[in-house]
């Protein structure tokens, strides 16, 4: 299946930061860490993958980087008090904050992931008219750091983590994406 945005396979990342890593006690970071991370929560996606894959082609995303941000949000729901998480601000598998949008559906569900994912390809698009002159993949990557914290979070390619949760956002959930791509997503 072709995802519009771009190949998550060629996008280069970093991986997990130290902090992100400290969440499963890990004492490695970087692209392993992510790996282990994603690992622990696959059982807990697979319960939502039929209806991840179904929302990725309906909206041309890679369901990987769906699978991907369903882990690095709430862990596949494990972390998640009915539904909520962010102190009660983020909802759903993929954490829509209710100060800038009003989540649809139930926490886990397709209308969850559908409007989640059309925040996400908002971004991305945002993140293209900001920065004409990048690569897909680079706005891919760019929409998934705004997808956390904001388009005005990402200043420069380089630095677009600085000021995400764990200033390794999308590093990390690129790395997740990457794993997940080898478990079928």
């Amino acid at each position: 299946m072709a995802c519009l945005f771009g190949d998550v396979l060629k996008i280069d990342t970093t991986g997990a930061s130290e902090v992100t890593a400290k969440q499963d006690k890990l004492t490695i970071k970087g692209i392993e860490a992510s790996k282990i991370l994603a690992e622990t929560d696959l059982a807990r996606i697979e319960r939502y993958k039929n209806t991840i894959i179904k929302v990725a082609r309906a909206k041309q995303m890679d369901p990987a980087v769906i699978a991907a941000i369903v882990s690095r949000e709430s862990r596949a729901g494990a972390v998640l008090k009915e539904g909520w998480g962010e102190h009660g601000n983020a909802f759903g598998l993929m954490q829509v904050d209710k100060r800038y949008h009003a989540p649809t559906g139930t926490w886990d569900s397709e209308l969850h992931i559908v409007q989640a994912t059309d925040i996400l390809i908002n971004f991305i698009k945002e993140i293209k008219v900001k920065f004409p002159k990048w690569t897909q993949e680079q706005c891919f990557k760019g929409g998934i750091s705004a997808y956390n914290a904001g388009l005005k979070n990402v200043q420069t390619y380089e630095r677009m983590d600085i000021g995400t949760t764990g200033d390794d956002y999308a590093n990390d959930v690129i790395a997740r994406a990457q794993w997940f791509k080898s478990k079928g997503y």
